[in-house]
């Protein structure tokens, strides 16, 4: 791997007090000016989240109350460096610049506004969507029923691209189950897929069994769990899972986050409809294993922990394997930066 400082322009040792002065300067005054639009953009996305938070209302205010192969490549990446030196970014070099950003559960397309700013810096295009019930998506979280219903947003974008495009597809949590559905469904408009510490289910396999070595058994869950919402009913069978503020802040998501981001999405998550994660997935080799899948394990997750993460890619195996260290389950916010180079570096590959 090359020097993350190989880089670096050399000290110019005639340059004397002043000069460095100068450039300590220079360094500070850009250094203020990335906080600056940092704040910027911090501010943006938590008036659109308000603004989203504002509009679930109408839904949720009355509710009762969600080890890879030989050939996979390990990547381990703290977020200060690169895993060696990118190549140039140029256009005939990419079978896709377009990569589609699929958010997890309760959360929407507003989570990844660090991870776009990031990836159009490099002329990429990314794509963040609301699945349904999701984001500002208007529908009841908890009139979804399906996984079909829930990726709607996602197989529809699919289905609409023209027959000579392919895209990237990133899956967050249990939206690995959205993205392994739409690899099912349209494998060949799919370069590759990239499963972000995500339910990377097997055939027959239900998004909640990933969850279940962390909450419990299906059966258990569902007859004693704080966190049912009942939108049908208290009679009835319940419908969404919502964790609370303490779980969310502390115990569950975001236990490496910036408060800021943690702020954002403590107004911004919405109630996650049950159904399409309790359901069994259908995924036969001529379609979903078409695809290239690559999984990033994050080191420091709660919801879904190391351990959980290894038997994932050891039951499924991947094509590629990559690490961040230090990043709880949502690197969009804790390590950005390292999220942006994997991503990068997958998108370059041939």
């Amino acid at each position: 791997m090359g020097s993350a400082f190989g880089c670096l322009p050399k000290e110019d040792s005639s340059g004397g007090m002043g000069s460095r002065s100068k450039r300590g300067s220079k360094s500070r005054s850009q250094r203020k000016m990335a906080a600056s639009e940092e704040e910027l953009l911090h501010r943006q996305a938590l008036a659109m989240a308000v603004q989203q938070h504002q509009l679930s209302q109408r839904f949720e205010g009355s509710m009762s109350r969600r080890i890879g192969s030989t050939s996979s490549r390990r990547r381990d990446l703290p977020d200060s460096i690169t895993n060696g030196k990118q190549q140039p970014l140029l256009p005939e070099n990419l079978e896709t610049k377009k990569i589609i950003l699929v958010h997890g559960e309760g959360f929407g397309a507003w989570c990844w506004y660090k991870i776009i700013s990031l990836l159009e810096e490099v002329g990429l295009n990314p794509v963040a969507l609301d699945l349904r019930g999701s984001g500002i998506d208007n529908t009841d979280p908890n009139s979804i029923t399906t996984l079909a219903d829930y990726s709607k947003p996602l197989t529809e974008y699919l289905h609409n691209l023209p027959d000579d495009e392919k895209v990237i597809l990133v899956g967050h949590s249990c939206g690995g189950a959205s993205i392994s559905y739409a690899m099912e469904c349209y494998p060949k408009k799919i370069s590759k897929a990239v499963f972000l510490s995500a339910t990377m289910v097997l055939d027959g396999q239900k998004p909640f069994d990933v969850l279940s070595e962390e909450l419990a058994s299906a059966d258990v869950f569902l007859k004693e769990s704080q966190f049912l919402v009942y939108g049908n009913g208290s009679d009835n069978p319940p419908t969404g899972l919502k964790f609370d503020k303490t779980h969310i802040r502390n115990v569950l998501y975001f236990n490496q986050s910036p408060p800021k981001d943690i702020a954002l999405a403590t107004v911004s998550m919405r109630t996650i409809p049950l159904e399409p994660i309790m359901e069994k997935l259908s995924l036969a080799p001529e379609n979903y294993g078409m695809v290239r899948r690559f999984f990033i394990q994050t080191l420091d997750d709660r919801m879904l922990s190391p351990d959980v993460q290894e038997k994932l890619v050891r039951e499924n195996p991947p094509h590629g394997i990559y690490k961040i260290k230090g990043s709880d389950h949502c690197p969009f916010f804790s390590k950005p930066q390292s999220l942006y180079k994997i991503l990068l570096e997958i998108a370059q590959l041939p």
